[in-house]
């Protein structure tokens, strides 16, 4: 007998992911089913609630026992996703802000493009993900704040500018460096991740990635698999050089690469632009990412004499304006 698509649905859509121990489709979690009528066999992509192999090869074998016994295939090939984290809605569109090394801005363009997209009307969310290096809450002038949080351990983000932001200098003393090894960095990131009482229309979150290719930039994918990645650079060669290399660890852990920004591009003074930093780092490494250059952002001090915010009024502002018109179709 020939199966269809539907009957087959319809057979293993009452197996129970483990790791959840809900349905797969009270979970929607069947999200593509295959037929190879000459091989006689069935091709799955699964999304599960924890990627475990004890709990994946559990999974498998409840299907296969349905698809190769009960249906009769020969053969049956599954292809397993992690599911995103519940307290972060489907519809949300995650971007991580990576860089090869510190000192290009990063958290400066993280900050002034979550900006601009809560001046387009764009609920907006941060996760300061610098573990060592966090400074959202300076770039935002929050004075020490205690994060507030549930009986059962769950944390509020803090809120200002309309932006909804949760970061390690929450966690520690004023002053004081957070000394802790890899694992722990991945439990801090899940209580950001999956621990946060985030608000459920949020349209977009931004993280705040460490600089490099390390455990945190690994977690993000393990935690949100389906995050995308924008890239910051300066025009200088050691800079750029290095970013590649963030862009192709991007690659290699199956994210999809948005683009790429130059930030500290040129100084203008009278009129004319002085690359201090060199030319061209951006367009080098969006050439070598296959991928494209969506700004390049000059240096310069916001006109409210803020430190770091630049205003939607002035030419730097308006520029992160463009950022982010450009970043919503990369990412929609």
């Amino acid at each position: 007998m020939i199966y269809t698509v539907d009957e087959i649905r319809t057979k293993i859509e009452n197996v129970i992911d483990p790791s959840t121990n809900i349905s797969l489709k009270a979970a929607d979690a069947i999200k593509h089913i295959g037929i190879d009528d000459e091989q006689q066999s069935v091709v799955l992509l699964v999304e599960i609630g924890v990627k475990s192999n004890e709990l994946m090869s559990q999974l498998t074998r409840s299907l296969a026992k349905i698809i190769k016994l009960e249906l009769g295939f020969k053969s049956l090939v599954i292809d397993y996703e992690q599911a995103r984290p519940k307290n972060m809605a489907k519809a949300m569109k995650i971007l991580a802000i990576a860089s090869g090394k510190g000192g290009v801005g990063k958290s400066t363009v993280t900050a002034n493009l979550a900006l601009a997209l809560t001046s387009m009307g764009k609920k907006v969310g941060i996760i300061d993900a610098d573990i060592y290096g966090s400074n959202m809450p300076k770039i935002f002038d929050i004075e020490k704040e205690e994060l507030t949080g549930t009986e059962d351990g769950k944390i509020y983000p803090f809120k200002t500018k309309g932006i909804e932001i949760v970061s390690a200098e929450f966690m520690t003393e004023q002053g004081k460096a957070l000394m802790w090894r890899g694992p722990m960095l991945g439990k801090l990131l899940k209580v950001f991740v999956s621990e946060t009482i985030w608000s459920p229309d949020l349209d977009y979150m931004l993280i705040d990635l460490p600089p490099g290719t390390g455990d945190v930039a690994m977690d993000v994918k393990s935690l949100i698999p389906d995050a995308k990645v924008l890239i910051i650079t300066t025009p200088h060669v050691s800079a750029a050089h290095i970013a590649i290399k963030a862009g192709f660890a991007a690659k290699e852990l199956k994210q999809q690469v948005i683009g790429v920004v130059e930030n500290m591009s040129y100084l203008e003074i009278n009129d004319e632009k002085h690359y201090i930093f060199g030319k061209d780092g951006g367009k080098i490494v969006s050439e070598k990412l296959e991928v494209p250059l969506l700004a390049t952002i000059p240096i310069g001090q916001p006109k409210s004499g803020h430190h770091s915010l630049f205003a939607e009024t002035e030419l730097i502002g308006i520029m992160y304006l463009n950022l982010a018109r450009r970043v919503l179709r990369a990412i929609e």
